[in-house]
Order: C-alpha cells, then structure tokens, then sequence
C-alpha cells in the first residue's frame, strides 16, 4: 500500500488494517491503530510505520485510545518468504529472548551486523527494537487480563528485569504497569490458578478450523470439539498445557485462551504458536475477495467466509504426522498416531483427560517407528527422519521459507513434493501452495466443477486453470476450501469437516 491507500484506509477507520501498519502523528507523538476513533490528522503531520517497534524507536508512545499493541499481528510475514519475513516468525516465536541476537542470525545464515541493517530498511527496527515491542505486547495482555504479579508479569513476557519491564512498559504506553492495570483489569474469577485470554483476529472467522483439528486430535496428547482444542504441548523451558474456545453467540464472537500449565518464560512462544496454528493474523477479506473471483469457489466462499489455514505448533511434530499420514485415510493416520504416541511420556502437567506428550525424535527413531503397522519402507523413513531431527542433522522451522524446506526435506526417504508442501502451509503458513498431487483436492476440484462457460478463465488459455493460479497468492486458502467440498459427497451429507484432508498420490513415496 502507498501512502494515499493507508491515508484513506485511517480516514476511513477500516478495522481491516488494524496491526497490518501503524500511524504515527507528528504533533501529538503517539501512535495509532488505522481504526483509531480519534480524529483524522492532516496529511502532512501522519508517517506510516510497518511495526509498533518503527514507531517506538521514532520516539512515538503507543495511543491510549485505541490500544495499537492490542490487535492481530500481520499477515505479512507469512506472505513474505524473505529474510524479513522469516526473523518476524523466529522473533514471534521467542528466539532473540532465549538465544539472543546472535541466535536470531545464525538461524538465518546472516550475520548479525547484517541482519541488524536488513530489518532497519526493510521493517524500520532492529531484532532488539522489535523483540522489545513484542514483550510489551505481551506484558500489556497480561496486565489488563489476568491477575498475575508484575514481577511474574516481567519475566513472563521476556523483560530480563523487572526495572526493565517498568521503564518499558512506560516509554511505550506513557503509563506505569500498576496504571496500566488499573485502567483496564477486569475482575478475576477467585481462587483460579490458569490464565486466560482473549485472542484478537480479524473477521470474519470461520470454526470448521476447529473440526479439522478435532478429527486428527491424538487421544491422551489432544481433544477436540466443533467450537474448542486443548492439548498438552512440548516448549524450550517445559510441559505446557492449554485449551482454546470459540462462542460464536456471545458479543464480538470471543476466541478464549485458558492455559492450564506452563513455564512463565515459554508463555510469549507459546502465545505465537497458538495464534499461528488458528491462523489468527490472516486478512480473510482479502483471502475471500480473491478466492471469490473464481466461479468455482464463489458459493463455498460464500458459504463459509473466513476460513483459516491450521497451523503447526511444532516443526518435527508436523514432519512426522506429515509422514505417517501419508497415502492413508486422516482416521487411518489418527490410529497410527495414536500407537506411536505409546513411546511419548506422561505429561509432567496432566489434566482434562491429557495425559501424554507427543514423543519426540529420539523417542521415535529408539522406539516408536517399530509401533507403526503396515509398509517397512514407511516405518524406515520416519525413523532415519526422527534420527536426523534428533541428533540435529535437519534443522527445520519457522524461520524457512519455502525453498530451503524442500532443499532440507526432500533429500529424506520418504519424502516427496506432496510432503514438503503440506509442511510449508502447516509451518511456514505459506499462502500460496496448491497440492496437485493430493487426492481430496482433486475430489475437491470434482465436486466443485463447473461448466467450462460458469468457470473462471486463465487469459492465457481461455480455461480454468487446474492449478487455481488466479487466485494466486492464495491457494493454500482454496486448498482448504476444496478438502471441505471433497468431504460432502454428491447428493450426499456432510462429513465431518476434513475427515479426507491430505490423502497423497503414490507418485510421494
């Protein structure tokens, strides 16, 4: 967006924009949110910034009125592979709080000097300055949702004091957190030890994410419903376990986050990845229009707006369901899953029918591949892909973009196009991945299908391109849309929402 599109889009206090850039005002020193009620400055005193972190390092405090810091993250760091792009994801996820600038960059093959200078042109900040605007964010949700002490407050968003969480929290609000507090706690359900907090997105949104979860929930490790998840979680510092509710009849239609059990210093990874896996900082009016343009999605569109794109909350996890449910039915890859859950161990944090942990690499390569039924060849590639995972051969993650991850995955037995796609939409949130291979989108594509005079044109063949390249950069998005219409049977009912998601081709072996 140029400066006149943003201008508007504050005129017009469009809630879309909200988290997507930041408005910063000459003559007041603050910065906003585009949907700010307050009155539309002049032109000539308004300077856009990409993060809250751009404007912090301005000299501009965040707008008491509209809470800037209070609002779904970009969807830009998801659409964009590239080195900025990649550090958002790691710096979401924590990776400067637990290993330092110097971390960062070495995950990214950059050195530090030079990852410095690529953020401040491309994002306006440093990985300090946006790690610090990230720990505020994640202080200010927690001091105006939950009763938790301020020093539990410091240390839980990554301050590595509690002087430096005060001088802070008041550079950037212009309010010490006992203000802060003050001005917007709510009253706390007594005697409650877990948190919980409410997760801003961007509507609409559409729950079918839940039943898709729900179907390939793990029995001990995950539970599933049509409008909730909980699930018990492996982080850097600990056992963590969390469950998330959707109440589509109450006001403003709330997404709830009860965290049951976690280590205080994992709570910022583990607020990014639960945003992540419900794909909370997409833009689905943008996703949607561009989807709709296409006859062939237009009534399931229409049908379901907002459909999200399920994320993953941890990289080697989603390699190996990735692999195990390969060319089986998801019921199929639930039971198989299930058997190799065996070698997990009990959660340190049990609770609500959660018991277990997913087993990790070396779990898997010492014992569970020998759990799995059917073909040897399968049982062998996840085992040398879970040693590789375990003694650190193949490091993989949030910080790839989609070309690293096939350089790093295909190599791997077992592993093929379908494969790597699959994970770059599950981890990377890549938008634009369209699994030709893939079984259920073809049956997807079937179900769907127009005459060639109802469909949408490619103006380079005159037909419908069978690879959705018009609504390009969104296929992921169409992707989900077709799994769902390859789950409703012609002059059928509905199966339950993705119960045939993710069947490969043999061509994937």
């Amino acid at each position: 967006m140029d400066f006149w599109q943003r201008y508007r889009a504050i005129d017009a206090r469009d809630t879309r924009f909200d988290g997507q850039f930041f408005t910063a005002v000459r003559t007041t020193g603050i910065y906003c949110r585009p949907s700010c009620p307050a009155r539309t400055p002049k032109a000539t005193n308004v300077t856009f910034y990409e993060t809250s972190a751009a404007a912090h390092d301005a000299g501009y405090r965040a707008c008491k009125r509209c809470l800037p810091e209070a609002v779904p993250g970009t969807p830009a760091w998801n659409v964009r592979q590239d080195i900025a792009g990649r550090a958002m994801r790691l710096i979401n996820d924590g990776v400067v709080n637990r290993d330092g600038v110097d971390g960062l960059a070495a995950r990214l093959g950059y050195s530090s000097r030079q990852l410095n200078r690529i953020l401040s042109q491309e994002l306006g900040a440093g990985p300090l300055s946006l790690a610090r605007a990230g720990r505020a964010q994640t202080a200010r949700t927690l001091l105006v949702s939950t009763s938790m002490k301020l020093a539990d407050v410091a240390f839980a968003a990554g301050f590595s004091s509690v002087r430096q969480f005060n001088e802070t929290m008041l550079e950037v609000f212009a309010m010490t957190p006992t203000a802060l507090r003050a001005a917007r706690h709510p009253k706390a359900a007594g005697g409650s030890t877990a948190l919980t907090l409410s997760l801003p997105y961007r509507e609409p949104f559409d729950p079918g994410i839940f039943s898709f979860l729900a179907v390939r929930a793990i029995p001990g490790i995950e539970l599933g419903t049509d409008t909730s998840y909980a699930r018990t979680l492996r982080l850097p510092q600990g056992d963590a376990r969390f469950r998330i509710e959707y109440d589509g009849g109450a006001p403003g239609r709330p997404l709830t986050l009860t965290i049951n059990a976690v280590d205080l210093r994992d709570l910022p990874a583990l607020l990014s990845r639960v945003r992540r896996l419900f794909d909370l900082d997409a833009d689905p009016v943008a996703i949607d229009s561009a989807l709709a343009a296409d006859s062939r999605l237009s009534g399931p569109v229409a049908a379901s707006p907002g459909v999200r794109m399920p994320g993953a909350l941890d990289p080697a996890e989603m390699l190996v369901r990735a692999m195990v449910g390969q060319q089986i039915t998801v019921a199929a890859a639930r039971t198989a899953l299930s058997q190799l859950a065996a070698v997990g161990r009990s959660s340190q944090s049990p609770g609500d029918g959660l018991d277990r942990m997913f087993p990790t690499p070396a779990e898997i390569a010492a014992d569970g591949y020998a759990l799995l039924r059917g073909p040897r060849k399968r049982a062998d590639a996840l085992r040398t892909a879970a040693s590789a995972v375990a003694e650190g051969r193949l490091d993989f993650g949030y910080g790839d973009d989609v070309a690293s991850l096939g350089a790093k995955l295909l190599p791997l037995p077992g592993v093929g196009p379908w494969t790597v796609g699959y994970l770059a939409m599950r981890v990377l949130g890549a938008p634009d991945v369209f699994l030709a291979n893939d079984a259920a989108v073809r049956n997807g594509i079937r179900a769907l299908d127009k005459p060639a005079s109802e469909s949408t044109v490619s103006p380079d063949t005159g037909t419908a391109s069978p690879d959705f390249r018009e609504v390009s950069p969104w296929r992921s998005y169409a992707t989900m849309h077709l799994w769902r219409a390859a789950a409703v049977p012609r002059g059928g009912t509905t199966k339950r929402a993705g119960a045939v998601n993710g069947t490969a081709e043999k061509a994937n072996r």
